[in-house]
C-alpha cells in the first residue's frame, strides 16, 4: 500500500487518504505548499479532481451504516484516542502549523491543544445524545423522536487555522455517527494529512475519515455536488460559502457556513480604558489579524479617544514581528495575494483621507526580504462607509473612528453587511442588555478579548453565514431528527 507521501526534490509529496489507504491523484498533477515566511515550497500535495471526489465520497458512504451502528461510546473512545496522539505529537504538528501558515510558536501550539480539546469534548457528548418521547393522541401510542445522522458530511476548513477547524468539524460529525471527507485549502494541507495519518493509526475504520486536497473549483465543487454527500460545512469566505448556496441547491443539501466577519469594537466613555487596549491589540493581532472573529474596526467615544488612542498606538508599536518559529507576536501574512490585498485596502484608505498612527507599509529589508510581512497598523478614519471599515482586511492592520456617544457606536457597528462578532468595553449594565436586541451580531464579547469556547456557539448572521459551530447547538445541527408513532395495542 503505498505511503502518506515521498520525498520529492527535498520536500514532500502528500498522498489523497480515501477508504483507508493513501492513494494517488486520478489528475497526477500536484499543487506546492509554501512557507510564507521565507516562500520556500516545502511540500506538494495532490490536485484533486471529481473521479478523487467520488472515490472520497463513496468510500464515506460505504463506511457509514456501520459506524453509525457502532454505540456513541465506541465512536467517542476513538475520538478521545485521536485527541490522546494529537497531543503527544503537539510539537511537530505546531511545527507543521508554523511552516504552512506562518503562524508564531505559542499560538500554533495552542491550536494543536485546540484541535485536541474540539475532539474531546465531541467524544463526552457520546452519552448526551438524547431524543424525546411524547404523549399521542391515541390510546395505547407513543411518539419517538430520534436522532440519527445525516449520512456524508463534507467539511471545508480555511487556512488559518488547518488543525483546529479541522477537528472541530469532524468531532461533532462523527460522534453523531456520519462519515466525513475532509478538503483543508490547498494553501496548508498537510497539518490535517497528518492528523488524518493518526487517526488511521488509533484505528478509525475505514472510509470513515477520508481526506482529498485540491482547489475549491476542482475538487471541492465535486464534493460538494456529489449526490452521495448530506452536509456541508464550511468554514471560509463569503464568496465560497454563496458559491457553495448555489451549488448545494439542487439536491437539498443542509449546510453549515461559517464566513467572514468585520468585528466592530464599541468603546463607551465609561469603559476600562486599560483593559480595552489590552483587549484591543490582542483581538486585533493575533495570528496576523487573520481570524474571522478579530477586532476588524473601532469605535472610540470622543471623550476618551485621545487617552485610548495614544495607549493602544504604543502597545502596538511594541508587538514584535519576525521569524515565528521563535516567540514573537506576529508572523507573515499567509500569502503574496493576501499580502497585496491588505497593501491595497491600505493604501486605498490613505488615499481617501485616512491618518497613519502606524505601521501603513510591507516589511521587505533585512530578515524581510523573503516571505510575507506587513507592519501593524492602525488608521484614524472619520467616514464608516469607506473600503477599510466595510470590507473584510483579514490582517495587521484595523481602522479607528471617534463618537459621540454609545448610540452612535451601535449605529456605526450595525452598518456593515458582516454579522459575525463584536467587542464592547461598558461598565453600564443597562447598554450591556441593549446588546441583545440591538446589535445585530452572533457573537458578542463585553469587556474581554476574542476567544470562543468549545462548549458555547460560534454563529454568524447576515453574510457571515448560517448555522454555527460548537457546544450543543453546533452538534445538534449534525443530526436530522426522525419521528416514529409507536402503537401498541
Amino acid at each position: 500500500m503505498p505511503g502518506m507521501k515521498d520525498l520529492v526534490k527535498g520536500t514532500d509529496r502528500y498522498r489523497n487518504f480515501i477508504g483507508g489507504q493513501w492513494v494517488d491523484s486520478t489528475l497526477k498533477e500536484w499543487i506546492e505548499v509554501e512557507n510564507p515566511a521565507t516562500g520556500q515550497v516545502i511540500a506538494s500535495v495532490p490536485r484533486g479532481n471529481a473521479d478523487d471526489a467520488d472515490r472520497a465520497v463513496t468510500a464515506a458512504y460505504q463506511a457509514q451504516p456501520t459506524w453509525e451502528a457502532l454505540p456513541p461510546a465506541s465512536r467517542g473512545q476513538l475520538l478521545k484516542d485521536l485527541a490522546r496522539v494529537v497531543l503527544e505529537n503537539r510539537e511537530r504538528l505546531a511545527r507543521m502549523v508554523i511552516a504552512e501558515q506562518g503562524k508564531p510558536l505559542q499560538e500554533a501550539r495552542g491550536e494543536i491543544e485546540s484541535a485536541a480539546l474540539y475532539l474531546s469534548y465531541a467524544a463526552e457528548e457520546a452519552r448526551r445524545i438524547t431524543g424525546d418521547i411524547i404523549p399521542s393522541d391515541n390510546p395505547d401510542e407513543q411518539i419517538w423522536i430520534q436522532k440519527v445522522a445525516h449520512g456524508v458530511v463534507i467539511a471545508l476548513t480555511a487556512w488559518n487555522y488547518p488543525a483546529a477547524l479541522m477537528c472541530r468539524k469532524i468531532g461533532p460529525a462523527l460522534i453523531a455517527g456520519n462519515t466525513v471527507v475532509v478538503k483543508s485549502h490547498e494553501g496548508t494541507p498537510t497539518t490535517a494529512l497528518e492528523i488524518a495519518q493518526l487517526a488511521d493509526q488509533v484505528g478509525f475504520p475505514a472510509g470513515v475519515i477520508n481526506m482529498v486536497s485540491g482547489t475549491g473549483e476542482g475538487v471541492g465543487r465535486a464534493l460538494v455536488t456529489h449526490p452521495l454527500s448530506r452536509l456541508i460545512t464550511l468554514t471560509g469566505s463569503v464568496r465560497a460559502g454563496k458559491d457553495i448556496f448555489r451549488n448545494a441547491a439542487d439536491d437539498l443539501k443542509v449546510l453549515r457556513l461559517e464566513l467572514g466577519g468585520k468585528a466592530p469594537f464599541i468603546v463607551a466613555e465609561d469603559a476600562d480604558i486599560g483593559a480595552a487596549v489590552r483587549a484591543a491589540v490582542l483581538s486585533r493581532f493575533e495570528n496576523c489579524g487573520q481570524v474571522c472573529i478579530c477586532n476588524e474596526r473601532m469605535y472610540v467615544h470622543e471623550k476618551i479617544a485621545d487617552e485610548f488612542l495614544e495607549r493602544f498606538t504604543s502597545a502596538v508599536r511594541q508587538l514584535k514581528v519576525g521569524d515565528p518559529t521563535t516567540l514573537v507576536d506576529i508572523g507573515p501574512k499567509f500569502s503574496r495575494p493576501e499580502l497585496d490585498k491588505v497593501d491595497r485596502m491600505v493604501e486605498a484608505a490613505k488615499a481617501a483621507g485616512a491618518e497613519v498612527l502606524t505601521g501603513g507599509r510591507r516589511l521587505t529589508e533585512g530578515e524581510f526580504s523573503r516571505g510575507h510581512w506587513y507592519d501593524p497598523t492602525v488608521l484614524k478614519v472619520n467616514d464608516n462607509s469607506m473600503q477599510i471599515m466595510q470590507d473584510e482586511v483579514f490582517g495587521p492592520v484595523v481602522p479607528v473612528m471617534t463618537v459621540t456617544d454609545f448610540d452612535e457606536g451601535l449605529r456605526l457597528a450595525n452598518e456593515s453587511r458582516y454579522g459575525l462578532s463584536a467587542y464592547v468595553f461598558t461598565k453600564d449594565m443597562r447598554r450591556m442588555m441593549r446588546l441583545i436586541r440591538e446589535l445585530k451580531f452572533g457573537e458578542i464579547y463585553v469587556n474581554k478579548q476574542g476567544g470562543d469556547v468549545v462548549q458555547a456557539h460560534h454563529a454568524g448572521i447576515r453574510d457571515s453565514g448560517i448555522g454555527g459551530e460548537d457546544g450543543r447547538y453546533g452538534l445538534d445541527a449534525y443530526f436530522q431528527k426522525k419521528t416514529i408513532y409507536v402503537n401498541y395495542a
